[in-house]
């Protein structure tokens, strides 16, 4: 567990916490490899932005998983991703 500032981006977090993230780009969503599949305390993040469908879409990244590099901490999250 690790506690962060509201705003901070996922993927911030996750590093924060030890966890090894995937990434090619220098996290704009470009890649898309930092997908994250939110375990918990997801309800109601809020939909996914064109720019996070459109970067999913383009690097066939499962639809279920959010890009952390763009999606930002505001609550406890529990995640997971395909390659831990």
């Amino acid at each position: 567990m690790v506690r962060v500032h509201a705003g901070t981006p996922l993927i911030d977090a996750a590093r924060e916490a030890g966890l090894p993230v995937a990434q090619t780009c220098t996290g704009e969503g470009i890649c898309a490899r930092c997908g994250m599949e939110i375990l918990a305390g997801g309800e109601d993040l809020g939909s996914e932005s064109a720019r996070e469908a459109a970067a999913k879409k383009r690097n066939r990244v499962d639809g279920h998983l959010r890009l952390s590099c763009l999606l930002r901490v505001d609550r406890d999250l529990t995640v997971t991703a395909p390659y831990w």
